[in-house]
C-alpha cells in the first residue's frame, strides 16, 4: 500500500553514507566480470579447473543473489559481511590448492581478484576502521600464505587495501558523527524557533493583559489591588519562563510592573495576497500619521500578518516609552524585492544599553515581537535611536515571503 493510499507521507531518510553503499554495490558488480574475465580464458591452466570453476559459479551467485545487501546499513548486517569475508578469504586460499605452481610463482591474480576488497570495504562503511581493519588483516594474511611470502607486486596490493579500507572507515565514522550534531542541532534550532513564537504570541496577548490587570487593580485598590498583585507575579513568572533565565528579585513593593500597552489588532488569517496599506491605515490616529504608495502594496497574507504585528509592536512601545505626546510616522515603500516600513517617533530615544536590561528581565517586546518575526520571514529589523532625537525603525520583509 502506498504511502498516498494510507494517507502518511512518505519520509525520505538521507544519509551521508548513501552514496558509498551505492559506490559499493556496483564495484562489486564490475569487479565480478573483471574476476570471471580473468578466470575463463585461463580456467584450463590450473591443476583443477573443474573446482576453480565451482568455486567462480558460486562466488558469481553469491554476488548476484546479494546485491542489494550492500545498498544500505541496515541490510548489509554482520551476519552477511561475515559470509561474504569468508568468501572473499576462502577464494584465496583456495587459489594456492587449485592453481598451479608456476603460475602462482608467477604472480597470476586470485581467483576472486580484487573482488575481495568489496568484502573488506563492506566491512569498513558498515563498523568503521575498526572493523576493516581486521578484515584488511585477515585478507593480507590470506593473500600471504597462497602466495608463500609477500612478494613485491603482493605486498603492494595488500598494503593499499589495508590503507584505503581503513581511511574509508575512519571517513564514515566522522561523516556519522557530524550528521548526528546536524541533525541535533536542527532539531535545537527547530525548538528555539517554536519557543520565540510562542514567546511572541504571549508577550503580544497574555503578558499585556496582565500587565493591564496589575495597573487598572493597584488603582482601584482593596481585593482590586490583592488580584493586581497576583497578576504581576504571574507576570514575572512568564517573562522569567520566555526569557530563560532566574526569577528576578522583587523589590519592596512586590512584583515589578512592566506596563505594556495593550495588544494590537489581532492580524487577519492567511487567505491569499493583502494590501499592507489597508492592515496598516488601523494605526492612523491624532499621534500617528502614515503614508503609502497610491497603488496596492501586496505581500503574502501571513507574511503581512506578521509585519503588521511587528509595526503594531514598535507603536506600542512609542506609546510605552515615548510619552502620551509623542507623534510617530509611519512609511510604507514598496520596493521591486522587498516591503520597507519605517517607524520613526519624535520621543526620548532609548539610552543606550536599555534593550539588553530589557531582555534580561525579561521584556521580549524588541525580541521577539519586532527582531523575532522579521528573522523568522527572512526579513530585517534595525533600530536606531539617538536620545532626545527620537527612534526609528525600519523592518525590510522579501518579496515571497510566507
Amino acid at each position: 500500500m502506498t504511502a498516498e493510499r494510507t494517507g502518511r507521507p512518505r519520509r525520505v531518510r538521507m544519509s551521508v553514507e548513501l552514496p558509498l553503499w551505492r559506490a559499493l554495490t556496483g564495484y562489486r558488480l564490475v569487479t565480478l566480470c573483471y574476476a570471471l574475465v580473468q578466470f575463463l580464458p585461463n580456467h584450463r591452466d590450473y591443476d583443477h579447473p573443474l573446482g576453480a570453476a565451482l568455486y567462480m559459479g558460486v562466488l558469481t551467485l553469491w554476488t548476484l543473489l546479494t546485491w542489494n545487501r550492500v545498498t544500505s546499513a541496515e541490510r548489509c548486517t554482520r551476519g552477511f559481511l561475515a559470509v561474504d569475508l569468508t568468501l572473499a578469504v576462502g577464494g584465496i586460499l583456495l587459489t594456492g590448492v587449485l592453481d598451479s605452481a608456476y603460475r602462482i610463482e608467477d604472480g597470476a591474480a586470485t581467483l576472486p581478484s580484487v573482488w575481495t576488497a568489496g568484502a573488506v570495504l563492506g566491512c569498513a562503511i558498515k563498523g568503521g576502521w575498526r572493523w576493516a581493519a581486521p578484515a584488511a588483516t585477515a585478507v593480507a594474511v590470506a593473500n600471504a600464505v597462497e602466495r608463500g611470502g609477500l612478494p613485491r607486486d603482493t605486498l603492494h596490493d595488500v598494503v593499499l587495501v589495508w590503507v584505503s579500507s581503513i581511511a574509508i572507515g575512519y571517513i564514515v565514522e566522522v561523516a556519522r558523527v557530524s550528521e548526528r550534531t546536524l541533525a541535533h542541532a536542527l532539531r535545537i534550532e527547530a525548538a528555539t524557533r517554536e519557543r520565540e513564537r510562542l514567546a511572541r504570541d504571549i508577550h503580544d496577548g497574555v503578558l499585556q493583559v496582565l500587565a493591564m490587570v496589575q495597573r487598572r487593580g493597584t488603582a482601584l485598590g482593596g481585593e482590586a489591588a490583592e488580584l493586581g498583585r497576583m497578576a504581576g507575579e504571574q507576570e514575572i513568572a512568564l517573562r522569567t519562563l520566555i526569557a530563560g533565565g532566574l526569577l528576578p528579585r522583587r523589590g519592596a513593593g512586590g512584583a515589578v510592573p512592566d506596563p505594556d500597552p495593550a495588544p494590537a489588532p489581532a492580524p487577519p488569517a492567511p487567505r491569499g495576497p493583502c494590501d499592507l496599506r489597508a492592515l496598516l491605515s488601523p494605526y492612523t490616529g491624532a499621534t500617528v500619521s502614515f503614508a503609502a504608495p497610491g497603488t496596492p502594496v501586496l505581500l503574502e497574507a501571513s507574511a503581512a500578518a506578521e509585519l503588521t504585528a511587528a509595526v503594531g509592536a514598535a507603536l506600542d512601545n512609542v506609546a510605552r516609552h515615548a510619552g502620551e505626546d509623542a507623534k510617530a510616522w509611519v512609511l510604507l515603500e514598496d520596493e521591486p524585492d522587498e516591503v520597507i516600513v519605517t517607524v520613526r517617533d519624535d520621543g526620548p530615544g532609548i539610552p543606550e544599553g536599555r534593550l539588553a536590561d530589557a531582555e534580561r528581565e525579561g521584556r521580549m517586546g524588541v525580541a521577539l515581537s519586532i527582531r523575532g518575526r522579521l528573522r523568522d520571514l527572512g526579513g530585517s529589523a534595525e533600530l536606531v535611536s539617538v536620545p532626545g532625537q527620537g527612534t526609528e525603525v525600519e523592518l525590510r520583509v522579501p518579496r515571497g515571503s510566507k
